[in-house]
């Protein structure tokens, strides 16, 4: 019974130590990690390819017209006859100044206009009598000439009658004051029965804005708008579009109608405008939208973006060396395409960049590399530009 118990009592405490021998005996056949062996990680070779040139910038929206609605006679405001913010046509009434005064104006006019009318009548039949009985020797030569100066004289007062009857009723038409171009409407300045001086301050009754077309300004970095007139040519080819907050389409894509002949020395940029229908009114003067232009290609490198990680000192990715080797390079991003970055500095064509483990990597980290395929193939990389997003240096 002793040596049974004594058995027993070996194989209790063998059987740990035989099972920290087998656990240590599998364990020589993966690699050590943690006591500094290589690190398995997927590598990707980085090659140039040719991308859409795409830039986001941010713009605002103007009417492609704006005018402020005056008073061109002065009077009493009588009537407002439009609603504040509403879209009118070239032509429709908007505010009725008291007539009465410039109808009396007008009758006067045309009465001094008849009165004139008569006395150049006059002046005709009697420089047309005096000029025959000066033919006969029956009047002087001098009676007839003075004749013919007061008819002269007469004729031009008619002129001046004529005129006068024009500008009355012009200023009786001006108490129409009518929309001169289709757009939306503003808030009226002042209420009905206020008095209204014209050629002061107070002539101003409310501002008129043509939404459609719409024009959107904005700015491009010195930088960014020689790299699309490098790879486009005129900026009237560039393709400009405009983005919801979602990146969908807000308006159909417009076309460049101005681009300044300058830099601004103070910010270093260029200032640009672009033409978009807008029937709709789904963009409204003065709001600030996401603008995006497109224009020719060029070739460039992208990497994916968990490839890209952020230091203190900025951006980086992880390389293998010819050694083997994980190294830190840092990189100068660019825009964003797709799921992938576009490096504009920091990498090669050639270079192998590390995409995964990152985490476990240390400079000098021994790696054992496993090579993927290029993760945005030309067409994906294509497809994928149309959401690409650059910060706007101005």
């Amino acid at each position: 019974m002793l040596h049974v118990f004594h058995a027993r009592q070996c194989a209790r405490f063998a059987a740990p130590f035989l099972i920290a021998i087998v656990l240590a005996a599998c364990g020589d056949d993966q690699p050590n990690e943690q006591a500094g062996g290589p690190v398995s990680v997927a590598t990707l070779k980085v090659a140039t390819k040719p991308l859409p040139l795409t830039i986001e910038t941010v713009g605002r929206a103007e009417g492609s017209k704006a005018v402020e609605v005056r008073a061109r006679v002065s009077g009493i405001l009588e009537k407002q006859v439009y609603s504040e913010g509403a879209k009118v046509k070239a032509g429709d009434l908007l505010f009725q100044i008291e007539a009465s005064p410039f109808e009396i104006a007008l009758a006067h006019a045309r009465a001094a206009l008849a009165e004139q009318e008569a006395r150049s009548m006059q002046a005709k039949r009697n420089a047309e009598r005096l000029a025959g009985l000066a033919r006969a020797n029956a009047v002087s030569q001098r009676s007839a000439d003075d004749a013919q100066s007061e008819l002269e004289g007469s004729q031009a007062a008619l002129l001046a009658a004529q005129a006068n009857v024009r500008e009355a009723e012009l200023n009786l038409s001006y108490t129409k004051v009518v929309a001169p171009i289709s757009g939306i409407t503003g808030r009226a300045e002042h209420s009905e029965g206020s008095l209204l001086m014209a050629g002061t301050e107070s002539s101003l009754l409310t501002t008129l804005t043509q939404a459609d077309p719409m024009w959107v300004r904005f700015a491009l970095s010195e930088n960014e708008y020689g790299a699309l007139r490098a790879a486009a040519g005129k900026p009237d080819t560039l393709a400009v579009s405009l983005l919801g907050k979602d990146g969908s389409p807000r308006a159909d894509r417009g076309k460049m109608n101005f681009s300044a002949s300058t830099i601004d020395e103070n910010l270093g940029t260029v200032q640009l405008r672009a033409e978009f229908s807008n029937a709709q009114l789904a963009v409204l003067p003065g709001e600030y939208v996401r603008v995006r232009v497109e224009g020719g290609a060029r070739d460039a490198i992208t990497v994916p973006q968990k490839a890209v990680l952020q230091n203190a000192n900025g951006p980086f990715v992880w390389i293998v060396s010819n050694e083997g080797q994980a190294q830190q390079r840092a990189v100068k991003t660019g825009s964003w395409i797709g799921s992938d970055w576009q490096i504009n500095e920091g990498l090669q064509q050639g270079d192998t960049i590390i995409v995964d483990n990152l985490l476990k990597l240390k400079p000098g980290q021994p790696v054992q590399a496993k090579t993927m395929e290029a993760t945005a193939a030309p067409e994906r990389a294509n497809a994928g530009a149309a959401s690409a997003t650059t910060p706007n240096a101005g």
